[in-house]
């Protein structure tokens, strides 16, 4: 008689295991991974929809600790040091709470990475607040939504928005003084990277006649690449040396049209464009 009782409450286990649904989740989880700077920041976090319903104000109310998402802690994991407000900030996983207002949000970068309600929030656990003006949209989005946005090699913003809602927080990294020992060592080493440190001094505004110069010794080393070509005409063009700049754009378009790369042969047109 015990063996079928346990036959039979196994079957009845077996039965409602199979018979469970599965269903969508309300708040999907999302996790994005941004580069960023010399490393990259990895953001997680939920993302609750309108359904109809008054979001900030009311869903979420004004002038309380938010977990700024749905479901479990939104969290921030930075790979290397970043500068938010007038704090820098180690490498490490990091909690991202709120506190909506009507005409001022506090965003918290917080110790804490298991926050989700007000009441297991410890202020003691800051690491930075920061006070930002939200901006009211012109349409409705559904889905709560983060995201990075504006990136440079140094500077992004978190972008915060729901309903007509829209916030941002600065995030900025010193990655300058990594580069420039980097390109010293490298410089010094058998095989010296021009292209790259050249392609760096070009873009962050650095002395132009040294990246010409080594655009040129990187052109030199591979005498086909039509983007290294491409780049120098650029150099040369910022330095004020059209006719040059014009001859190596020249060769840049023509080596792009024998390697039948017409995205290199637009760009090339562009910057001959320009120069005329």
């Amino acid at each position: 008689m015990k063996k079928i009782a346990l036959s039979i409450a196994l079957l009845c286990a077996v039965y409602i295991s199979n018979a469970q649904v599965k269903l969508p989740a309300p708040s999907p989880a999302q996790t994005v991974k941004q580069e960023f700077g010399l490393s990259n920041i990895e953001l997680s976090y939920s993302r609750p929809a309108m359904k109809g319903r008054k979001i900030f104000g009311d869903l979420v109310p004004f002038d309380k600790v938010w977990r700024t998402g749905a479901n479990g802690a939104t969290t921030l994991t930075f790979g290397d040091e970043v500068i938010i407000g007038d704090k820098k900030i180690p490498a490490g996983k990091y909690g991202l709470l709120s506190i909506p207002g009507a005409d001022s949000w506090t965003l918290i970068i917080t110790k804490q990475t298991d926050v989700t309600s007000p009441a297991a929030y410890k202020p003691e656990e800051d690491v930075v607040r920061v006070n930002v003006k939200p901006m009211e949209l012109p349409f409705n989005l559904e889905n709560f939504s983060i995201s990075f946005e504006n990136i440079t090699a140094e500077t992004c913003e978190l972008t915060i928005i729901w309903d007509n809602t829209l916030v941002s927080l600065p995030i900025k990294t010193d990655i300058d003084a990594k580069v420039m020992a980097s390109i010293e060592a490298s410089m010094k080493s058998d095989k010296p990277a021009y292209f790259q440190a050249a392609s760096y001094y070009l873009e962050s505004g650095k002395d132009l006649n040294k990246a010409v110069e080594w655009f040129a010794k990187a052109a030199e080393a591979q005498p086909d690449a039509f983007w290294i070509k491409y780049q120098q005409a650029r150099a040369l063009a910022k330095a004020g040396k059209k006719s040059e700049a014009k001859q190596a754009a020249l060769q840049s378009k023509e080596l792009a049209s024998t390697a039948k790369n017409q995205d290199y042969v637009t760009l090339n047109d562009k910057l001959i464009k320009s120069l005329n």
